[in-house]
C-alpha cells in the first residue's frame, strides 16, 4: 500500500504532480493508494478528476485508490458530487 499525503490546496495547479505521482507508481507496479486528504483544505474540479483519474489507472491495474481522512469541506464536496460512493473512503489512515 504506497500513502499519499496531500498537504493545502488540490487545484489545477497541484493536480499534475498528483497525476504523476500516480502514474509513475503504477508504472512501477504500484497499484494499492490510500490518498491522505486530512491536509487538504480545498479541492477544485481539476483535483476531483486527477483522484477519479488515478482510481480507473489503479484498478486497470488491478488495484485500488482510497481516500482518508478528508476535513468536513472535502467530505461534502465528495457527498455534493456523489464521488463518496464511488471511492472507499477511510476515517483515519
Amino acid at each position: 500500500m504506497t500513502l499519499i499525503r496531500l498537504q493545502g490546496r488540490l487545484d489545477a495547479a497541484a493536480a499534475p504532480s498528483l497525476l504523476a505521482r500516480l502514474t509513475g507508481a503504477i508504472s512501477e507496479g504500484q497499484t494499492q493508494f490510500v490518498i491522505d486528504l486530512a491536509g487538504v483544505s480545498f479541492i477544485d474540479s481539476t483535483g476531483l478528476g486527477v483522484l477519479v483519474s488515478g482510481l480507473k489507472a489503479a484498478r486497470r491495474a488491478d488495484g485500488d485508490l482510497r481516500l482518508a481522512a478528508p476535513g468536513q469541506k472535502v467530505r461534502k464536496l465528495l457527498r455534493l458530487t456523489t464521488l463518496d460512493r464511488v471511492f472507499t473512503i477511510l476515517e483515519t489512515i
